[in-house]
C-alpha cells in the first residue's frame, strides 16, 4: 500500500509549467493528498483563479503518479480558501532566487496608492537597489524589476495575501 508520504514525495517530482525549479509542493498549489475508496485524491489551488497553467499541473500530477504505479487519481481544484504566497515553502523561495527570480518580500505591494515601493532584493547581487520596471512581468503573477547596481532586469514574484 501507497502511503500518504509517498505520494508527498512523488508530487515533489512534479514541476511547476511556469517555473519549472518549483515543484507543485514548492509552490503551495497542492492542499492535500488523501486515499478515498480506490482512488487517491490530490487537492490543487491555483496561484489565481484564471492561472493557464492548473490544467498542466492536474495532467503532470496524474502522469507522475502513474508513472510511479498509480492508477486511479483525481484532481481537485479548490478556490478558497485563496492560494496565497504564504504558502511557498522555504525551499521554493530560495529555488526562485537561486533561478533568478525574486520571492515575494511578504507584503502586498501598495505603492501605487500609499507609499514607497517595495524594495525588492536582486536575486543576482542582493543589492535592495532596484526598481519596478513594470508590474507585469513574464506570467501574471511576477512584475519586472531591474538592478540599479549589476543592471541585471528580474522578475519578482508578486507577493498575494
Amino acid at each position: 500500500m501507497v502511503t500518504k508520504d509517498q505520494i508527498w514525495e512523488w508530487l515533489e517530482e512534479v514541476s511547476d509549467p511556469e517555473i519549472p525549479v518549483l515543484s507543485v509542493v514548492d509552490l503551495g498549489v497542492v492542499r492535500d493528498a488523501s486515499f478515498e475508496e480506490n482512488y487517491w485524491s490530490i487537492t490543487i489551488t491555483p496561484t489565481y483563479s484564471g492561472c493557464p497553467a492548473m490544467q498542466v499541473m492536474e495532467y503532470d500530477i496524474k502522469a507522475k503518479l502513474k508513472e510511479k504505479g498509480i492508477e486511479y487519481v483525481k484532481v481537485r481544484t479548490v478556490l478558497s480558501p485563496a492560494w496565497t504566497t504564504d504558502w511557498l515553502s522555504d525551499k521554493g523561495k530560495f529555488k526562485l532566487r537561486e533561478y533568478g527570480i525574486a520571492p515575494p518580500e511578504n507584503e502586498v505591494d501598495k505603492s501605487v496608492l500609499f507609499a514607497e515601493p517595495t524594495m525588492v532584493p536582486c536575486p543576482k547581487c542582493n543589492s535592495r537597489n532596484t526598481r519596478m520596471v513594470s508590474q507585469f512581468g513574464s506570467t501574471a503573477c511576477k512584475a519586472h524589476y531591474q538592478c540599479n547596481e549589476c543592471q541585471e532586469p528580474f522578475d519578482y514574484f508578486k507577493c498575494l495575501k
